[in-house]
Protein backbone atom coordinates (compact mmCIF):
# COMPACT_ATOMS: atom_id res chain seq x y z
CA UNK A 1 0.00 0.00 0.00
CA UNK A 2 3.24 1.99 0.83
CA UNK A 3 4.80 1.55 -2.19
CA UNK A 4 1.78 2.22 -4.48
CA UNK A 5 0.89 5.54 -2.56
CA UNK A 6 4.97 6.67 -3.41
CA UNK A 7 4.78 5.96 -6.56
CA UNK A 8 1.42 7.84 -7.03
CA UNK A 9 1.61 11.68 -8.12
CA UNK A 10 0.53 14.35 -5.53
CA UNK A 11 0.00 18.03 -5.36
CA UNK A 12 -0.89 20.02 -2.74
CA UNK A 13 -0.60 23.64 -1.15
CA UNK A 14 1.76 24.75 2.27
CA UNK A 15 -0.17 26.80 4.27
CA UNK A 16 -0.18 27.31 7.95
CA UNK A 17 -3.66 27.61 9.66
CA UNK A 18 -2.12 30.93 11.05
CA UNK A 19 -2.84 32.33 7.84
CA UNK A 20 -6.29 31.36 7.10
CA UNK A 21 -9.04 34.02 8.62
CA UNK A 22 -10.28 33.63 11.57
CA UNK A 23 -11.66 35.91 14.32
CA UNK A 24 -9.04 37.21 16.97
CA UNK A 25 -6.43 37.68 15.13
CA UNK A 26 -5.08 34.55 14.02
CA UNK A 27 -5.98 31.81 12.01
CA UNK A 28 -6.93 28.62 13.93
CA UNK A 29 -8.05 24.68 13.06
CA UNK A 30 -11.78 26.19 13.04
CA UNK A 31 -13.90 26.46 10.15
CA UNK A 32 -11.83 27.90 7.84
CA UNK A 33 -9.52 25.07 8.18
CA UNK A 34 -12.28 22.94 7.23
CA UNK A 35 -13.20 24.89 4.43
CA UNK A 36 -9.47 24.93 3.53
CA UNK A 37 -9.59 20.91 3.35
CA UNK A 38 -12.91 21.35 1.55
CA UNK A 39 -10.94 23.56 -1.02
CA UNK A 40 -8.66 21.43 -1.64
CA UNK A 41 -10.33 17.99 -1.79
CA UNK A 42 -12.64 20.09 -4.55
CA UNK A 43 -9.14 20.64 -6.30
CA UNK A 44 -7.90 17.19 -6.24
CA UNK A 45 -5.60 18.12 -3.84
CA UNK A 46 -3.85 15.41 -1.86
CA UNK A 47 -1.38 17.28 -0.12
CA UNK A 48 -2.27 19.90 3.04
CA UNK A 49 1.39 20.60 4.37
CA UNK A 50 2.04 22.99 7.04
CA UNK A 51 4.79 24.22 9.02
CA UNK A 52 5.53 23.09 12.54
CA UNK A 53 2.09 23.31 14.79
CA UNK A 54 3.89 23.51 18.23
CA UNK A 55 3.70 26.16 20.70
CA UNK A 56 6.10 29.25 19.00
CA UNK A 57 9.02 30.19 21.11
CA UNK A 58 11.14 33.13 20.40
CA UNK A 59 10.33 35.30 17.76
CA UNK A 60 7.07 33.41 17.31
CA UNK A 61 8.69 31.29 14.72
CA UNK A 62 7.06 27.55 14.53
CA UNK A 63 10.64 26.16 13.93
CA UNK A 64 11.47 27.42 17.02
CA UNK A 65 8.86 25.72 19.53
CA UNK A 66 8.81 24.95 23.20
CA UNK A 67 7.92 21.87 22.85
CA UNK A 68 8.51 18.57 19.97
CA UNK A 69 5.42 17.41 21.69
CA UNK A 70 2.76 20.23 22.59
CA UNK A 71 0.76 21.62 20.15
CA UNK A 72 -0.12 25.82 20.20
CA UNK A 73 -3.07 26.67 21.97
CA UNK A 74 -3.26 29.85 19.69
CA UNK A 75 -4.44 27.59 16.95
CA UNK A 76 -7.64 26.16 19.17
CA UNK A 77 -10.54 27.73 17.48
CA UNK A 78 -13.07 30.02 19.32
CA UNK A 79 -15.62 28.79 17.31
CA UNK A 80 -15.71 25.65 17.98
CA UNK A 81 -15.28 26.12 21.64
CA UNK A 82 -18.46 28.21 21.09
CA UNK A 83 -20.04 25.17 19.72
CA UNK A 84 -19.73 23.20 22.36
CA UNK A 85 -20.84 25.68 25.01
CA UNK A 86 -17.36 26.42 26.54
CA UNK A 87 -17.31 30.09 26.22
CA UNK A 88 -19.88 32.55 25.02
CA UNK A 89 -20.72 33.19 21.03
CA UNK A 90 -20.76 36.75 21.74
CA UNK A 91 -17.42 36.64 22.92
CA UNK A 92 -16.04 35.42 19.69
CA UNK A 93 -18.03 38.22 18.07
CA UNK A 94 -15.67 41.18 19.82
CA UNK A 95 -12.69 39.58 18.28
CA UNK A 96 -11.64 41.05 15.06
CA UNK A 97 -11.61 39.25 11.96
CA UNK A 98 -9.52 41.85 9.65
CA UNK A 99 -5.87 41.15 9.82
CA UNK A 100 -3.30 41.86 7.74
CA UNK A 101 -0.53 40.18 10.01
CA UNK A 102 -0.29 38.12 13.56
CA UNK A 103 0.35 40.24 16.28
CA UNK A 104 1.32 37.46 18.29
CA UNK A 105 1.29 39.77 21.75
CA UNK A 106 -1.97 41.27 20.86
CA UNK A 107 -3.42 37.81 20.22
CA UNK A 108 -2.38 36.02 23.38
CA UNK A 109 -3.72 39.25 25.54
CA UNK A 110 -6.90 38.63 23.84
CA UNK A 111 -7.22 34.57 23.03
CA UNK A 112 -5.72 33.41 26.15
CA UNK A 113 -8.26 34.33 28.60
CA UNK A 114 -10.97 33.12 26.55
CA UNK A 115 -9.21 29.53 26.31
CA UNK A 116 -8.50 29.53 29.71
CA UNK A 117 -12.14 30.03 30.50
CA UNK A 118 -13.19 27.28 28.41
CA UNK A 119 -11.05 25.23 30.03
CA UNK A 120 -12.29 26.07 33.75
CA UNK A 121 -15.64 25.03 32.06
CA UNK A 122 -14.58 21.76 30.76
CA UNK A 123 -13.06 20.58 33.59
CA UNK A 124 -16.06 20.99 35.49
CA UNK A 125 -18.63 20.35 33.44
CA UNK A 126 -17.09 17.22 31.24
CA UNK A 127 -18.23 13.69 31.85
CA UNK A 128 -18.61 10.70 29.68
CA UNK A 129 -16.95 10.06 26.43
CA UNK A 130 -15.41 13.74 26.45
CA UNK A 131 -13.92 13.07 30.23
CA UNK A 132 -12.40 10.00 29.29
CA UNK A 133 -10.25 11.35 26.13
CA UNK A 134 -9.26 14.09 28.30
CA UNK A 135 -8.43 11.20 31.20
CA UNK A 136 -6.90 8.97 28.50
CA UNK A 137 -5.07 11.77 27.33
CA UNK A 138 -3.43 12.70 29.89
CA UNK A 139 -2.72 9.53 31.06
CA UNK A 140 -0.41 8.44 28.06
CA UNK A 141 0.83 11.75 27.78
CA UNK A 142 2.11 12.69 31.40
CA UNK A 143 5.86 11.32 30.55
CA UNK A 144 6.24 15.08 28.56
CA UNK A 145 3.34 16.87 29.53
CA UNK A 146 3.85 17.64 33.33
CA UNK A 147 7.27 18.75 32.48
CA UNK A 148 5.93 21.44 29.72
CA UNK A 149 3.61 22.10 31.97
CA UNK A 150 6.23 23.14 34.53
CA UNK A 151 8.63 24.77 31.83
CA UNK A 152 5.87 26.78 30.30
CA UNK A 153 4.80 28.41 33.90
CA UNK A 154 7.96 29.50 34.54
CA UNK A 155 8.44 30.47 31.35
CA UNK A 156 5.85 32.66 32.02
CA UNK A 157 6.72 33.49 35.41
CA UNK A 158 10.15 34.68 34.44
CA UNK A 159 8.96 36.89 31.53
CA UNK A 160 9.90 34.74 28.84
CA UNK A 161 13.50 34.62 29.61
CA UNK A 162 15.61 31.91 28.43
CA UNK A 163 15.77 29.15 30.88
CA UNK A 164 19.51 29.46 30.96
CA UNK A 165 18.52 33.00 32.95
CA UNK A 166 16.60 31.40 35.60
CA UNK A 167 17.49 31.26 38.87
CA UNK A 168 20.63 28.16 39.23
CA UNK A 169 18.90 25.98 40.71
CA UNK A 170 15.76 25.40 38.25
CA UNK A 171 18.10 25.96 35.19
CA UNK A 172 20.11 22.89 36.33
CA UNK A 173 16.34 20.99 37.64
CA UNK A 174 18.03 20.68 41.52
CA UNK A 175 15.31 18.41 42.76
CA UNK A 176 14.02 20.34 45.70
CA UNK A 177 13.58 23.54 43.82
CA UNK A 178 11.71 21.50 40.83
CA UNK A 179 9.37 20.05 43.39
CA UNK A 180 8.79 23.22 45.47
CA UNK A 181 7.78 25.08 42.27
CA UNK A 182 5.56 22.45 41.18
CA UNK A 183 3.73 22.68 43.91
CA UNK A 184 3.27 25.95 44.21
Amino acid sequence: MTEKLLAQRASGILLHPTSLPSRGGIGDLGPAAYEFADFLFAGKQTLWQVLPLAPAGMGNSPYSATSAFAGNVLLISLERLADRGLIERSWIEMQSKECDCVDFAAVAKAKLPLLEEAARKFLASASGDARARYDRFLGENAWWLEDFVLFDALRKRFGGESWNKWPHELAHRENDAIHFKREE
